[in-house]
């Protein structure tokens, strides 16, 4: 059953002194800003339920996200933090005598409030600073990141055996649960192990690159022969599942979602050990399917693994922001950006961003949504107009997105995500803004 808010008194509040029950001055005006009945619809459209145990009170989830976020902790360590603060606990509406949501709780309700409670969540913020007037500007800067997964540095020899290692301990487990009992199946783990340390060998300086790509065939051999005993795994305990159904369903299909996985995974190595170095939509991890390469040319990290996300903000620093799977062009995140800022009720008249978006496709872009004020430059040949001085002067705005990507990535959380998956990572970014966005109004008020 839903629950917006607590709505218990607490007697022992009554007991405190004053000097105990008040808030530190930011927390005074989030927990103002929060209390408006908004920040709750999103809730209600998603969540709604009259029946079964009563769920976390809302009020109480949505403020334990926001200094989650704020201040960069994990579930456990925000539990305990909360626990052990008087202010903390007023601020997140937890009686002095009431338990703290367990970290596993705020983990589910994450995921299944999903994105869309999210962006109706930050969605609801910016039309709030719009109608109290703490956004006025009419002018949009525009920039993309990178925001890296929560995953090792992929190779393809640690992706295979990490595919060995995966699908031999689900068919274990599928063997236990009294499936496919009699199909023969070799647990390569141990092989794998020991290819794995002669990789380490190699990279260590003791050895050739003949010696790592033999390495890397034979891993990839291993797993050629793991997915086909696997296969057959998963064909008899399917066959025995529709005779006899039993509580090992779950595990069939993970096993087939891990096979999927690793055959590509085992594909693409063939492919890199034939000489092809460029492989389209390429896998970089079998936790998070989602993730892909993102190539930066920075000389300090000259690839990263993750997600591509856009960054759009105004003059006030309130942001908006967009998640994007693989690594698309900068001008086809154009449109969606501006899109996303007019939604909440931004009056855009002027579009400031790099190079990346000058050309035909970014125009196209600008003028689908009304845009006819644009400060970006051109790619290849530079227009005369870029030599202005006046048009300089207001280009040099556009050098601020960086500061304000840099702000997100170091106190916001947008470094890395630590939800699997794109709609993880959605969640992960739109948490991030949605405890940006809140200083940003406490700051200008």
């Amino acid at each position: 059953m839903l629950r917006l808010r607590n709505g218990q008194m607490d007697l022992w509040e009554v007991l405190l002194a004053p000097g105990l029950r008040l808030l530190s001055v930011e927390l005074q005006a989030i927990d103002a800003l929060l209390d408006d009945e908004v920040f709750l619809a999103p809730f209600t459209a998603r969540l709604a339920c009259s029946i079964g145990r009563p769920t976390t009170p809302m009020e109480t989830y949505l403020r334990l996200m926001y200094l989650k976020h704020r201040y960069q902790l994990g579930y456990e360590t925000l539990v305990q933090e909360v626990a052990d603060s008087l202010s903390w606990r007023r601020f997140c509406r937890i009686p002095l005598d009431g338990a703290v949501p367990h970290a596993t709780t705020l983990m589910k309700l994450t995921r299944r409030c999903g994105e869309e409670v999210i962006e109706a969540l930050n969605r609801a913020l910016v039309e709030k600073a719009v109608a109290k007037k703490m956004l006025r500007s009419r002018r949009l800067r525009v920039d993309t990141t990178a925001m890296e997964a929560d995953v090792r540095y992929p190779t393809d020899s640690g992706l295979c055996a990490h595919a060995i290692s995966r699908i031999g301990r689900l068919v274990g487990k599928i063997k236990a649960a009294g499936m496919a009992t009699r199909t023969r199946f070799r647990d390569r783990r141990r092989r794998a192990a020991k290819v794995v340390r002669r990789v380490s060998h190699v990279l260590s300086g003791r050895g050739s690159r003949d010696a790592m790509e033999q390495c890397t065939r034979e891993l990839r051999d291993l797993g050629r022969a793991t997915l086909r005993q696997a296969a057959d795994v998963v064909r008899n305990a399917s066959r025995g599942l529709r005779s006899k159904p039993g509580p090992g369903g779950h595990l069939v299909r993970e096993l087939i979602a891990t096979l999927a996985i690793a055959e590509r995974v085992v594909a693409q190595t063939t492919t890199r050990l034939g000489g092809e170095r460029v492989i389209p939509d390429r896998v970089v991890s079998l936790s998070d399917t989602d993730a892909r390469p993102i190539r930066r040319g920075k000389p300090q990290k000259m690839t990263e693994f993750g997600y591509k996300v856009s960054i759009a903000d105004t003059p006030e620093g309130f942001v908006v922001a967009q998640v994007y799977k693989g690594n698309p062009s900068d001008d086809q995140t154009l449109e969606t950006a501006v899109a996303a800022a007019q939604a909440v009720g931004m009056k855009i008249r002027s579009v400031a961003a790099d190079r990346g978006y000058g050309d035909i496709v970014g125009d196209r872009a600008l003028t689908a949504r009304g845009i006819t004020d644009k400060v970006i430059p051109r790619k290849g040949r530079a227009d005369p107009v870029e030599r202005t001085r006046n048009w300089r002067r207001r280009y040099r705005w556009r050098a601020g997105s960086e500061g304000r990507i840099s702000c997100l990535k170091r106190e916001y959380g947008l470094r890395r995500s630590r939800l699997k998956g794109r709609p993880g990572a959605g969640i992960w970014v739109g948490f991030g803004v949605l405890a940006h966005n809140p200083d940003r109004m406490v700051a200008l008020s």
